[in-house]
C-alpha cells in the first residue's frame, strides 16, 4: 500500500504554486502558523501548518470566508469537530481543535502526509482485488465506529480516503455526519456527492448507516474497474440511474473477475435499503467472508489498463443539489443510435498484417527460397522484439508475501532482491511486504534488482513511569518515547508536590501502538481547608488566607450587604471548601448595607402592614404589650415612615 500512496503523493505535490494565497505564511489566531496549500474544496480549503504551542505539523481546514457568515455552514464546521471528537479509532482522522480568527473558521486535524484514494485511481486506474479489500477494510473499520457512536458519514468517496506514506489508511470529513436517529429530509435540496449518493438519499433525503454502505459499495466497484458505475452528461442522468439501475456487476467490465466480488458489490449497492447490510460492521464481515472464500490468483488477479478519460472534477465534490434533479424523469433517447444499435465504448483491433505475396522474385525457386523468405522476416521480427521488449519484464504484485514468497515471485520473473529494508505499519502484518521499489506493475530490465520493505507489524511502546516528573518534563518524555501528550486532569495529593504527575492512564509499563495518548494526573497538592472570612476586616481577612498558603484576589466590583462598609462581603471559594497549596480566593468588598425608605404603615392592619414592609426589604417584629394581644390595628413604628433604613434591618410595629 506504501507504494500507491508515494506515487500518489508525487501527484499531490505539483500543486500550482503561482497562485497566491493570503493565508500562507500567516499566523492563524495567533497559534497556527500556515505553511503550505493542500487543497481545495467546494467549502474549505485545507492547509498544511504547524501547530506554535506543541510543535507539531497538522492540517487546517479553514472555511471559505463567503460561507462563514452563513450559520449552517459553520454549524457544520463545529458539528464535524464535536462528532469526530468522540471517534477514537486508528482509521478516522483526528480533529483537535477548532475555533475562529476574523473571517476565518477553522478545524485543527490531524496531518496525514500522503494521498486520497482518489489521487491512487487517477494514477493507476482499476486496483487489484486484494488492494481494493486492504483499503476498504479500514475504510468500513473507521465508519463502523461511527455507525455504533451514533453517527453517519453521508459523504464517502476517494476524496475521504487518505492514505499515508507509511500505508495507514483513514477516513476524513465527516463535515455531513448527522445522528443515525436524525432524518434529513431537507426542503428542496440533497446534501452529497451525485456518484456515490443512495437512492433513498435522492428521493427522500434520508441518511442511516445503510447510506454509507451504499457508497462504500461504489467505491469497491470504482476501485475494482476503474471507473464509476453511474455517468451521464448531467447530474439528474447520473441520479436518475441510481433511482432505476442496478450498479452492474465488475466481471462485466472486468471478465474474470471473482463471483464473490461481484456479489459483495450487489449486496452493499442494493437500491432497497433493507436488503442491504444494516451498517458498516455487517458489510466489513461480509467483506472478511468474500476476502477469505478467494485464492491468491483471485485476489493478485492484475486488472487490465483501464481506458481512462478525464472527467469532471465537480462529479466528486460534495454538492448542495436541488431537489428538482432529484425527481425521476425518462431519459432522452438518440433515436438514431437507437435504430443503428450503436455500441458507445468500443475496442480498435489493428488487422494482422498480410501475409507477404509470392513476387517475381521468388517464382520458380522452388520451397527452399519461400521457407528461407519466411525464417529471415521472422528472424528480423525477433531481433526487433528483443532490442525493444525481451529485455524488459514488469515488477510483479508482492504487496502483503512473505519475505520468502517475494523472493520466489521475483526469481520467476527472472530478476533479483535488492535492499532489504524494515519499516512499522499498523496495516501491514509482520513479515510481509509493504512496498517494491521499483514499485508493483513497473517496467524494468531483466536481471535488474527490486528493493523490499518488509513490515515489522505496528510499532509498540511502553508507557514511561512518569510519577514524579513535573508535568514539562513528562510530556517531553512521552514526545521523546513516541507517545502524545494526552488529557491533563489535576488531583489533591499529600505525597505529590503541586504540578508533579501523580499517575498516567494507561498505567506505566502498559504496551500500545507509538503515537497514542497517554492521560496524565497532575498533584495540585495537599488540600487546604479555605478559611470563613466574610465579614471580617479587608486587611484581617487577606492576613488569614496568606498564612494558609492561599492567595488572594480583590474583586474590582464593591457590593452592599449586611456588613459595614470595608468589610469582606463574600468570597470564592466559598467557606469550609477545598483548595490547594497557592490557589487564589477571590474577595468581594462590601459597600455597608443598602438604604431603604420606610413605608410609613401606622393605622394598617397587621397583615397589611407586614405585607409592606417586607416588601420593601425589611424583618417585621409584632409589639403588642398587654392592651394589644387581640388588637389588629398598628398604632406605631419603630423606624418612622419615610425615614431611611438599612435594607434586611428589622423594623418593630406596636400594635394595639
Amino acid at each position: 500500500m506504501r507504494a500507491w500512496a508515494s506515487v500518489a503523493a508525487r501527484t499531490l505535490t505539483c500543486v500550482d504554486t503561482t497562485l497566491q494565497d493570503p493565508l500562507v505564511g500567516q499566523l492563524l489566531d495567533g497559534r497556527y502558523r500556515v505553511e503550505a496549500r493542500i487543497a481545495v474544496g467546494g467549502m474549505a480549503t485545507v492547509y498544511r501548518a504547524v501547530d506554535t504551542r506543541l510543535d507539531r505539523v497538522l492540517a487546517l481546514k479553514v472555511m471559505h470566508p463567503s460561507l462563514a457568515a452563513d450559520g449552517s455552514f459553520v454549524e457544520r464546521f463545529i458539528r464535524e469537530a464535536k462528532s469526530v471528537a468522540r471517534l477514537a479509532h486508528p482509521n478516522v482522522v483526528q480533529v483537535f481543535d477548532q475555533g475562529t480568527d476574523g473571517p476565518y473558521v477553522y478545524l485543527a486535524m490531524e496531518y496525514v502526509a500522503g494521498c486520497t484514494l482518489r489521487d491512487v485511481l487517477r494514477e493507476r486506474g482499476a486496483l487489484q482485488p486484494r488492494a481494493a479489500l486492504d483499503i476498504l477494510e479500514p475504510v468500513l473499520a473507521a465508519l463502523g465506529a461511527a455507525h455504533r457512536a451514533g453517527f453517519v458519514h453521508r459523504d464517502m468517496k476517494p476524496e475521504n480516503v487518505l492514505i499515508g506514506d507509511d500505508g495507514r489508511v483513514k477516513v476524513a470529513d465527516f463535515g455531513l455526519v448527522r445522528a443515525v436517529d436524525t432524518v434529513t429530509n431537507t426542503t428542496g435540496t440533497v446534501l452529497g456527492t451525485v456518484a456515490y449518493l443512495a437512492p433513498e438519499q435522492i428521493e427522500s433525503g434520508t441518511a442511516d448507516p445503510r447510506v454509507d454502505v451504499y457508497a462504500c459499495g461504489v467505491v469497491l466497484y470504482e476501485m475494482l474497474t476503474g471507473d464509476k458505475p453511474h455517468d451521464g452528461d448531467s447530474p439528474a442522468i447520473v441520479l436518475y440511474k441510481h433511482l432505476h439501475e442496478d450498479v452492474p456487476p465488475p466481471s462485466a467490465a472486468v471478465p474474470g473477475m471473482a463471483y464473490e466480488l461481484d456479489e459483495l458489490v450487489a449486496s452493499a449497492t442494493a437500491r432497497t435499503p433493507d436488503v442491504r447490510p444494516h451498517d458498516a460492521v455487517a458489510l466489513l464481515a461480509q467483506t472478511r467472508e468474500a476476502r477469505a472464500a478467494l485464492g491468491a490468483a483471485q485476489l493478485d488477479a492484475v486488472p487490465p489498463l483501464a481506458l481512462t478519460s478525464d472527467h469532471d472534477i465537480a462529479e466528486d465534490r460534495t454538492s448542495v443539489i436541488p431537489r428538482a434533479l432529484t425527481v425521476p424523469r425518462p431519459l432522452p433517447v438518440d433515436e438514431d443510435d437507437e435504430a443503428a444499435g450503436v455500441h458507445r465504448t468500443s475496442r480498435l483491433q489493428s488487422p494482422p498484417p498480410p501475409l507477404p505475396r509470392r513476387g517475381p522474385g521468388l517464382r520458380g525457386r522452388g520451397p527452399l527460397a519461400v521457407v528461407l523468405a519466411v525464417l529471415l522476416v521472422f528472424g528480423v521480427g525477433a531481433g526487433v522484439w528483443y532490442i525493444n521488449s525481451g529485455q524488459f519484464t514488469k515488477v510483479p504484485p508482492l504487496l502483503t508475501k512473505t519475505e520468502a514468497q517475494a523472493r520466489d515471485r521475483l526469481e520467476e520473473a527472472g530478476l533479483d532482491v535488492g535492499t532489504v529494508r524494515h519499516a512499522y505499519s499498523d496495516t501491514v502484518k509482520r513479515g510481509t511486504v509493504i512496498s517494491t521499489d521499483p514499485e508493483a506493475g513497473s517496467r524494468i530490465r531483466q536481471n535488474d534488482s527490486v528493493a523490499l520493505t518488509i513490515s515489522d507489524g505496528p510499532k509498540n511502546v511502553k508507557v514511561p513511569d512518569l510519577a514524579g516528573y513535573r508535568l514539562d518534563k513528562a510530556r517531553a518524555v512521552l514526545k521523546q518515547d513516541g507517545l502524545e501528550p494526552g488529557m491533563v486532569t489535576r488531583g489533591f495529593s499529600d505525597d505529590v508536590p503541586r504540578g508533579f504527575v501523580i499517575s498516567t492512564a494507561p498505567v506505566t509499563n502498559t504496551t500500545v501502538r507509538a503515537g497514542s495518548a497517554v492521560a496524565l494526573s497532575v498533584s495540585k497538592g495537599s488540600p487546604i481547608d479555605v478559611p470563613d472570612v466574610t465579614g471580617d476586616d479587608l486587611d484581617d481577612a487577606r492576613a488569614e488566607l496568606t498564612e494558609a498558603g492561599l492567595k488572594v484576589k480583590i474583586a474590582a466590583e464593591r457590593v452592599n450587604s449586611a456588613y459595614d462598609k470595608g468589610r469582606v462581603a463574600r468570597q470564592t471559594p466559598a467557606p469550609d471548601s477545598r483548595a490547594a497549596e497557592g490557589d487564589t480566593v477571590t474577595l468581594t468588598v462590601s459597600k455597608g448595607p443598602e438604604m431603604v425608605e420606610v413605608p410609613d404603615v401606622v393605622g394598617d392592619s397587621v397583615d397589611d402592614a407586614r405585607r409592606e414592609l417586607e416588601a420593601a426589604g425589611f424583618e417585621v417584629e409584632e409589639d403588642r404589650g398587654l392592651l394589644g394581644l387581640f388588637g389588629d390595628t398598628v398604632e406605631g413604628q419603630s423606624v418612622a415612615g419615610g425615614e431611611k433604613a438599612p435594607k434586611g434591618s428589622t423594623v418593630t410595629i406596636e400594635i394595639r
